[in-house]
């Protein structure tokens, strides 16, 4: 994970660096600028994108055919080695900036057919041309904005902020020209046919898949340690992991695990259970409301958000990070994206079974703006590389064609969500961990519990309804305490506009 700046028409390279300032905490280890025409272009990373020698190189990184082509790119690659293999892309630093300038150079635009199974946000420009995209659900973030007949592109709102008014989400599977407009490539298809394969079978390419994801995805070559909420997404990420450590380093190897609560919430005791189920060097962070309350300004300006759900769990995940981070941890594993995958969210258990796959496509529509800031923004802003195994566009594209009915299983008169992901791991977790009932980040950690409660106490009631009045969007006192601070930071005109706003409070 990095970071980047780029103006492209009449940029000014001043203008670019005060841009690329706001964003120095995404590239602590090295950084770089690129000065072509019409084109500037900025590149930083962190020491968990790197290989462990530091690799010491020009970024942005440049095409190996032709030196004045460069690169400024954020993601993951899930496929790099079948599309280096097809492409004769070496191995070694850089390798999926080279692999994408490969690409362009034999394909343009065409190239983004290649990326089904990555997440991303790049710009390629020789200083006359350029090309820039974002993935299919913006798990990678991008803004735009345009300024004195210049374009700016940045991975964060406050790099915009710094130099126009005029700011703009870029807009997820889309790709955009040299003529600034954006251009869809891909789109969230339909409810697709489901598949006809018996449970053994589903519950055996569901474990063959996310296998697959975390050897792709998962390299220890940088300290690394996972994030363990005592859930079942968290768990059989450090499960897995767990298992791979041990492979590469020996059966004495332990993974380490992190745990965050206010107070012994329900996630400190269920994180317990499976750091010893799985033999993790584990260490616990617990807070209480007063380190919350403190955390919460820095947590909405490098969120950029002030949805109460999204900041809740933000909170959280920011401190466990930045507890992390001062252990000497450079990647995080996370196991974000299990509810978006296999229907985890509460609220889906609404809909019957004939509308719960076109409920779920609805729900991926929502995490370009909203649960994908809080897995970028909160570990980068602690200099922390995160990577989340379970989005994968593989398991995606297979777990759209499950069975509803797999998906949450009746139980008696309720449902039970991600029972097939449940039952796929049944026979290797606890089972206090396999069928323990969901709860939001914010939730088992316990932030849920004590913000939305002191926020009522706290903000004055004329206050709140003046507010309202004036910015009807504003749903309770804690959003109007989030508002305020985003709006001191980011104003409260274009910037509002690229919030996300949860389905609930």
């Amino acid at each position: 994970m990095s970071g980047l700046v780029v103006g492209y028409g009449r940029p000014n390279r001043e203008d670019v660096a005060t841009m690329f300032e706001k964003i120095g905490h995404r590239g602590p280890a090295l950084s770089g600028f690129c000065q072509r025409r019409r084109a500037v272009m900025a590149q930083n990373y962190v020491w968990g994108d790197l290989a462990p020698d530091g690799e010491v190189a020009e970024v942005p990184v440049v095409c190996s055919h032709d030196k004045g082509v460069s690169i400024c790119y954020d993601g993951q690659m899930g496929n790099w080695e079948k599309l280096a293999a097809e492409h004769s892309v070496a191995d070694g630093p850089f390798r999926e900036e080279r692999l994408l300038l490969e690409l362009y150079r034999k394909y343009g635009s065409d190239m983004l057919r290649y990326l089904d199974d990555a997440i991303f946000a790049f710009v390629i420009s020789d200083g006359e041309k350029l090309f820039a995209a974002r993935d299919l659900l913006g798990i990678k973030t991008l803004f735009y904005g345009r300024e004195n007949g210049t374009l700016y592109l940045a991975s964060e709102l406050k790099s915009l902020r710094a130099v126009t008014d005029d700011i703009r989400e870029f807009p997820e599977g889309h790709f955009m020209g040299a003529d600034g407009k954006p251009t869809r490539f891909a789109k969230l298809s339909e409810p697709p046919e489901v598949t006809d394969a018996e449970i053994p079978q589903i519950v055996e390419d569901v474990l063959d898949i996310i296998e697959r994801s975390i050897r792709n995805r998962v390299d220890f070559v940088r300290p690394t340690a996972a994030l363990l909420s005592g859930g079942m997404d968290s768990s059989v990420i450090s499960y897995l992991s767990s298992k791979l450590c041990k492979e590469k380093f020996g059966e004495d190897a332990r993974l380490k695990t992190f745990a965050m609560g206010v107070g012994e919430s329900d996630d400190i005791h269920h994180a317990r259970v499976m750091a010893e189920h799985i033999g993790s060097d584990h260490q616990e962070l617990i807070v209480g409301l007063r380190e919350i309350l403190d955390a919460l300004p820095e947590v909405v300006y490098c969120l950029e958000s002030f949805d109460p759900s999204l900041v809740r769990s933000s909170v959280s995940n920011y401190l466990i990070s930045k507890f992390a981070a001062e252990e000497g941890i450079e990647v995080l594993l996370s196991g974000e994206g299990g509810d978006e995958i296999f229907c985890g969210y509460t609220y889906l258990k609404d809909f019957p079974p004939e509308q719960l796959t076109a409920k779920q496509i609805e729900c991926l529509g929502y995490l370009h703006s909203n649960a994908s800031l809080r897995l970028d923004r909160m570990n980068q802003c602690n200099s922390v590389r995160v990577v989340a195994p379970l989005i994968s566009g593989e398991l995606l594209d297979y777990a759209l064609r499950i069975p509803p009915r797999y998906k949450q299983k009746p139980d008696g008169e309720g449902k039970i969500e991600k029972w097939i992901f449940r039952k796929a791991y049944e026979s290797v977790l606890p089972g206090s961990i396999v069928w323990r009932g969901k709860q939001e980040f914010s939730q088992g950690s316990g932030s849920a519990d004590v913000l939305p409660g002191y926020f009522e106490d706290a903000i004055d009631d004329q206050q709140y309804a003046e507010a309202r009045e004036k910015h009807p969007l504003i749903r309770s006192k804690e959003e109007f305490y989030y508002f305020r601070i985003f709006t001191e930071h980011f104003g409260a005109d274009r910037a509002v506009e690229t919030v996300g706003q949860w389905v609930s409070l």
